[in-house]
């Protein structure tokens, strides 16, 4: 992104969600939680089956906040969101943000996107607000 204009749209993501990923995502993050990767145990909770981390889905969402924003994303970046509906094993995931608000003051530029993360079936999964802080003499990307 050469330009910061409010409504701006950040570049969208899909993903697909395997039981795989979420094995990978318990093993990385030590959260062997049954709700995560036992079907039986799951199948016999309120949601129903397994779920994925809900921190694996928010990567995501920073994983579109980083090709927007670049270092000052992960360096100065953060979340103001809600986890609304669970991901699924088989769901696949669209990422999308739009600019909001732009604050600029003489060294920092503050940039409020609204980020949205919903499955196959325009269910949300995760709602809210990114904001991120740049330095105004650093490149976005």
């Amino acid at each position: 992104m050469s330009e910061l204009i409010i409504g701006l749209e950040l570049p969208e993501i899909q993903k697909y969600v395997s039981q795989d990923d979420i094995n990978l995502y318990a093993k990385a993050s030590r959260d062997f939680n049954p709700i995560h990767i036992d079907e039986e145990f799951a199948s016999k909770t309120p949601a129903g089956g397994i779920i994925a981390h809900g921190m694996l889905i928010l990567a995501y969402v920073s994983q579109m906040m980083t090709e927007a924003f670049g270092k000052s994303w992960l360096t100065a970046g953060r979340f103001d969101i809600r986890f609304k509906t669970p991901a699924r094993p088989g769901d696949v995931i669209t990422v999308q943000g739009k600019i909001g608000k732009i604050y600029k003051n003489p060294d920092q530029t503050t940039v409020n996107c609204s980020v949205n993360c919903y499955n196959q079936k325009c269910e949300t999964i995760i709602s809210g607000e990114a904001i991120v802080r740049m330095n105004n003499n650093e490149d976005i990307n």
